[in-house]
């Protein structure tokens, strides 16, 4: 008799193994006909999955967070079935449920394009009118596997050979048609509804692996109802209106080109907002007591197979021979990371207890390669600059360390613009190096650390550093889109690798603790994301260029002259736009090329020593004479982390 905990504390019993359909109608026709799936003990289950157990229940419906992720999936398999219904002959391979959507990769001589969709589409709406319930079927592993053979689905097939032994082989039909899948599913295809789009085709390589098939991947969106849909179409053309690239080249920051792959041309305009970045988060780190490094680019093999990113990171390192006679055949790598060489630095000198925590900063120019297809704009590049540090303390230092980091993070942030973040905590991978032991202290080390710092994070499975569990701290932009940017480590198993010890207070030698940590996470991907969050329109402080000084008439050049001169010596950087124009002109194109402050100066200002402060892309003007234009324009330019305090200038 299973008694069945929901999750209002009551209990219900039942004479036999009942399902969740049972369970819903037991509880009310509302229920019944809400529910979509069923979570058993922490784990999503199909409604028609039998209990024969004591269990706690809670019901799916569509308005819970879970089922956009069963709409997803179960619109991936109508995808699946519409495709090869239309297209004979295409294979199945796999069709995952992903962020905002799903995609599914087919095999077929011909790839898919943009012109398909509409039928393919009309064809899902008709599978989902259909109504065919998913009904979950275990098979016999060589029976699945000859099915799908017979059927010319060597990749379905394949997909079986290759599972554990053991593994129950599970098959979903949704009337005449079945997939290969864990599941679970809804009740039905009717469940799906119809507010789903298909977005795009790519090409995607079997198993990501480029030495295989190049399969035909259809990407497509599906939501809750019409109003989710509409919605999510209207941020996808704001994100496009806000695309990094084209207001790259509009505001002429930076190019990206063929004889240079993946690495990132900067324009003097674009160079200037780097800088400005680079020396507002050198500063912060040097008020945060970090000792700014560098390490060199080539390094040898034998310290990242000392380290472990030999094995892990192999197939993504730009590699170089040296051949002549004094290092015949040695193999040096562009770093991908800096860690490594961090640790040499504090290896370098036996260490104290008094040192720690010691803060190793680095603006570390790093090299990864990827492959040409995930490349975007400056956000996933080959060449890139992160702004790491590493902090060798003890394990009594890493909660008020993770503390302080924490609150540095924050500030940082909100001087960009962004106000939260979300935080997901990601512990051990598959695929790691050291010890379970070594593994359950570290993830308990930064779990007690933010429980002391006040950190409230979600768990991220199995998604950490080979060599240690992370906070992954995730940013919200304008728009509602996620970025994970800021990471935090805790490393027990590096310094080991590489010998790192200290002096402790006792005069034994013990270990430091390795915290890793950034905050922009790499300075391209950054920029990137703070060009689309203020859609190239930068607070003043951050303008690549904050001030245009502009003339109406060719008299007033020699003053527009002097005027400029004096903002860039007030630190503001500045341009002057003398061409024989219309200032309507002016105003146009410097609008368009984002910048937030023009200063107007025609023949009356010029004679009166005046400019007119216009701000862009308004039309509010105000008359001010060039001193007190100069030291207004500075002030607002001033850097957050050099500003007064509000409170401060209040009491003055």
């Amino acid at each position: 008799m299973p008694a069945i905990t929901l999750p209002d504390g009551s209990v219900r019993s039942f004479d036999g193994p009942v399902t969740g359909t049972a369970i819903a109608a037991s509880i009310g026709p509302g229920l019944a006909k809400a529910a979509l799936a069923m979570e058993v003990d922490g784990r999503l289950a199909d409604l028609s999955a039998r209990i024969d157990r004591d269990a706690r229940v809670r019901f799916i419906t569509r308005r819970d967070p879970e089922a956009l992720e069963l709409i997803r999936h179960d619109c991936a398999h109508v995808l699946a079935e519409a495709v090869q219904a239309l297209f004979p002959g295409t294979q199945v391979t796999i069709g995952p449920a992903i962020e905002n959507g799903f995609y599914y990769d087919f095999a077929r001589n011909e790839p898919f394009t943009p012109e398909d969709f509409p039928a393919i589409e009309a064809k899902m709406r008709e599978i989902v009118a259909r109504d065919s319930p998913f009904v979950r079927e275990e098979w016999d592993r060589e029976e699945a596997i000859r099915y799908f053979l017979e059927r010319g689905e060597r990749y379905k097939a394949q997909i079986i050979e290759d599972l554990p032994a053991g593994e129950t082989i599970s098959v979903y039909r949704q009337g005449e048609w079945l997939d290969l899948c864990r599941g679970p599913h809804m009740r039905s295809t009717g469940d799906v509804g119809t507010a789903f789009k298909l977005m795009k085709v790519a090409g995607a390589y079997w198993r990501g692996d480029h030495r295989n098939q190049m399969l035909s991947r259809i990407y497509g969106t599906a939501w809750r109802d019409g109003k989710e849909l509409e919605a999510y179409l209207a941020m996808l053309e704001e994100a496009e209106r806000r695309d990094h690239r084209r207001i790259g080249r509009e505001m002429d920051l930076f190019h990206l080109q063929e004889e240079a792959v993946g690495s990132v041309f900067w324009h003097p305009k674009g160079w200037r907002l780097y800088r400005t970045v680079e020396s507002y988060m050198r500063r912060r780190l040097d008020a945060a007591d970090y000792a700014e490094v560098r390490t060199p680019q080539l390094v040898d093999r034998r310290l990242w197979e000392a380290s472990g990113h030999w094995e892990k990171f192999r197939e993504n390192m730009f590699l170089a021979t040296v051949e002549d006679e004094a290092e015949k055949h040695r193999v040096l790598a562009l770093k991908p990371m800096n860690c490594p060489c961090h640790v040499q630095i504090f290896n370098e000198r036996l260490r104290s207890y008094r040192e720690l925590p010691l803060r190793m900063a680095e603006f570390g120019s790093c090299h990864r390669y990827e492959p040409s297809g995930a490349l975007h704009g400056i956000m996933r590049v080959r060449a890139f600059t992160q702004d790491d540090a590493h902090i060798f303390c003890t394990e009594a230092q890493i909660a008020p360390e993770t503390a302080r980091f924490v609150e540095l993070l924050s500030t940082i942030y909100r001087d960009f613009g962004f106000e939260s973040f979300r935080v997901k905590f990601s512990d051990r991978p598959a695929r790691r190096a050291g010890t379970d032991a070594v593994w359950d202290q570290a993830e308990e080390a930064l779990k007690e650390a933010c429980r002391i710092a006040g950190v409230d994070y979600v768990l991220n499975p199995g998604e950490g550093a080979f060599y240690g569990p992370k906070l992954e701290f995730v940013l919200r932009d304008a728009i509602g889109r996620d970025w994970q940017c800021g990471t935090l480590q805790v490393d027990f198993v590096l310094p080991e690798r590489l010998g790192a010890e200290y002096v402790a207070e006792d005069g034994s030698r013990r270990r430091p603790v390795m915290l890793h940590r950034a905050i922009l996470g790499s300075f391209e991907r950054f920029l990137g994301i703070l060009i689309e969050q203020h859609a190239g329109r930068f607070p003043f402080w951050l303008a690549p260029v904050q001030v245009v000084v502009a003339t109406i008439v060719d008299d007033a050049a020699p003053f527009a002259r002097e005027a400029a001169a004096a903002m860039a010596r007030a630190g503001l950087r500045v341009e002057a736009d003398l061409r024989n124009e219309k200032i309507d002109r002016k105003v146009k194109d410097h609008i368009g090329a984002r910048v937030p402050v023009l200063a107007v100066i025609g023949r009356r200002e010029a004679e009166q020593g005046a400019v007119v402060l216009r701000r862009l892309p308004g039309r509010e003007q105000e008359l001010l004479p060039l001193p007190e234009a100069v030291a207004r324009l500075a002030a607002e330019g001033t850097p957050p982390d050099l500003a007064a305090p509000k409170a401060a200038v209040a009491a003055a």
